[in-house]
């Protein structure tokens, strides 16, 4: 069977169960349950701390593993990402008392409170800046008031939380996350095993695709066809049907969902109407 790990708290939890739910595979009931075995589909589910998975799927125990870009890149493990999957996104930001710093290039001999010690010491190492990294757990805007750093380095998403508490962000973000698909790095598995994280992919790519596109329909007229089918031009070409009532086709594409009423008042100004959408549950490209 395949071995995943999944988050089993926090922010990554609820959505990494929901997207392999829409990808066909059975997830646990209660939150107490720290394994599960789906026969049907061959895998059986590992429910972990999120900052533990990348450690486990490193170590080849696990096949593969849902957790989070920065939690990967904080521990250092040797396992490596091979699928974004568009939730729990966040920004990696330095922030200080103003004055303090007005670029990562300032922060030369100063002290940085994280809880992240690994992102923020790789970062700045890239940028050969010799600076001191104090590890803590949570609540770090609270270590410049207590004078245990000058500078933090946090998850920043609407400022709020450090506009509070009198600090401003300042240079360019240190990274951008999510969630990702990780296995161990240079991992050679089996045919079998490999057809199976193959399909995992597959069908986590498909809950992505059905996510981000709706199907819509609508007829037009054969002679403002060219012009519609170029404000739908579906993935590889749209379907096109003729109708009963001579000189109208039917038009069936795959559009971005979040341009999809832009594109139907478009469709409507050139004439085509019974415009519909549809959701799409699941694909394969």
């Amino acid at each position: 069977m395949l071995r995943i790990a999944v988050p089993n708290k926090g922010s990554l939890s609820g959505p990494a169960a929901e997207m392999l739910h829409e990808a066909g595979y059975q997830q646990r009931r209660e939150s107490k349950e720290l394994r599960i075995v789906d026969p049907e589909n061959e895998v059986e589910f590992f429910y972990l701390r999120p900052r533990d998975i990348a450690i486990y799927v490193s170590s080849g125990r696990l096949d593969i593993g849902i957790t989070g870009r920065d939690l990967l890149i904080d521990s250092g493990a040797n396992a490596e990402e091979i699928l974004p999957l568009g939730f729990a996104r966040s920004t990696f930001r330095f922030a200080s008392k103003p004055g303090t710093a007005g670029g990562v290039e300032d922060l030369a001999g100063m002290t940085v409170a994280t809880s992240y010690e690994g992102i923020v010491a790789k970062h700045l190492a890239d940028l050969g800046i010799d600076a001191s990294v104090v590890h803590l757990d949570g609540a770090v805007e609270t270590a410049i008031e207590l004078g245990v750093a000058e500078v933090i380095a946090d998850v920043v998403e609407t400022g709020t939380s450090l506009r509070n508490a009198g600090l401003e962000v300042f240079g360019e973000p240190i990274m951008k996350s999510e969630a990702v698909v990780i296995r161990r790095t240079g991992a050679n598995a089996e045919e079998n095993a490999e057809s199976k994280v193959q399909q995992f992919l597959r069908r986590l790519q498909g809950v992505l695709v059905a996510r981000t596109y709706v199907m819509m329909d609508y007829d037009c007229r054969v002679e403002q066809l060219e012009r519609a089918v170029a404000l739908t031009p579906g993935l590889e070409s749209p379907t096109v049907s003729p109708l009963h009532n001579e000189g109208w086709v039917a038009v069936r594409a795959m559009v971005p969902a979040k341009e999809a009423q832009r594109i139907m008042d478009d469709l409507y100004d050139l004439g085509a109407r019974a415009i519909l959408t549809t959701a799409i549950h699941a694909c394969r490209l």
